[in-house]
């Protein structure tokens, strides 16, 4: 087998894998097929967020940490989460959740967490040359209590978070999976130089998008 040929044979099996995996098809925005809206006026701080919120497939979410090893200090994991189907978003944040997750046994025993999303996750960073941290490259940071989903929203947090990814659908049920959402008290958007703009809850869930 020549070089060539063997190079071409393992990015197959590569791209393979990644589908196995649920690599790719997890209908993020930006990618493939599905192409990222353009980012709202900077001036409308509350429609920023709900941008961010839903076009954003993962986040890092922030608790108190029960662990004995670090009881008491900020604790930070990565979730997926998805606020509705692509077009289709409710700015609440959904998660899907293990009780074996650290993240789960902080909620426990304190149900306060705090979420950051970035656009940096999508291609807009870095196709505008801004640095993650760069108060261009748009972010927020969403405080609130994170709480089992009721039976009345059971079905969309499903569908949301099974349609953004859908490898979910194949995680081991042994692990006791459940949905939760992030109940929103206090929003902070970065989308420009000069700090954070204060978002209230009612000025988001009050955006609608065409």
């Amino acid at each position: 087998m020549t070089g060539r040929c063997a190079l071409l044979l393992l990015l197959a099996l590569l791209g393979l894998q990644a589908e196995a995996r649920g690599g790719r098809g997890h209908g993020e925005w930006d990618t493939g097929d599905v192409k990222l809206p353009p980012l709202p006026p900077r001036e409308d701080a509350a429609r920023v967020a709900r941008f961010v919120t839903h076009v954003s497939g993962w986040g890092a979410l922030a608790t108190i940490s029960a662990n004995p090893a670090v009881r008491g200090r900020p604790f930070v994991d990565v979730l997926s989460l998805s606020d509705g189907p692509p077009g289709s978003g409710s700015g609440v944040p959904y998660f899907y959740l293990s009780p074996l997750m650290q993240t789960v046994q902080d909620l426990q025993e304190n149900l306060y967490s705090t979420l950051t999303l970035s656009l940096a996750q999508t291609s807009y960073c870095v196709n505008h040359g801004f640095d993650p941290q760069s108060p261009l490259c748009a972010h927020t940071m969403l405080s609130g209590t994170v709480t089992k989903v009721n039976e009345t929203e059971l079905d969309f947090a499903k569908t949301s978070l099974f349609t953004r990814h859908p490898a979910m659908k194949t995680w081991p049920s042994s692990h006791n999976w459940f949905f939760a959402k992030l109940n929103i008290t206090n929003i902070w958007v970065v989308d420009y130089f000069g700090g954070a703009k204060v978002v209230t809850p009612e000025e988001y869930y009050n955006v609608t998008f065409q």
